[in-house]
């Protein structure tokens, strides 16, 4: 079975840092999007960043470019987000999910197969 495992998350202060983990095991990790997404409470989910295998393309919201990073390590089947400079508006549940087969991003929830549990990120000081 596909299986994701999101952790790292916690409680940072504003201007902190976080990285958080995407483990995917279950499938070969040669080609794949895999995304990472938040839910604010009382809100939507919405994609943050995503990458694929293909050319480790990349994505990101707007409201975390230049402070988040994403980045994949092959031979760990592990994908990460670095997460700086958080805001209070980056507290919200981080989900990662998985496309397997098609190394192409989207930041719509439809597009991937596979969800992690979700691990939560507050930032407050």
């Amino acid at each position: 079975d596909v299986q994701l495992q999101a952790s790292g998350g916690g409680v940072v202060q504003p201007g902190g840092s976080l990285r958080l983990s995407c483990a995917a095991s279950g499938f070969t990790f040669d080609e794949y999007a895999i995304g990472w997404f938040r839910q604010a409470p009382g809100k939507e989910r919405e994609g943050v960043s995503c990458i694929t295998s293909s050319d480790e393309a990349t994505y990101y919201i707007d409201s975390v470019k230049g402070r988040f990073t994403i980045s994949s390590d092959n031979a760990k089947n592990t994908v990460y987000l670095q997460m700086n400079s958080l805001e209070p508006e980056d507290t919200a549940v981080y989900y990662c999910a998985a496309e397997r087969g098609v190394p192409v991003c989207s930041d719509s929830n439809w597009w991937y197969d596979y969800w992690g549990q979700g691990t939560l990120v507050t930032v407050s000081s």
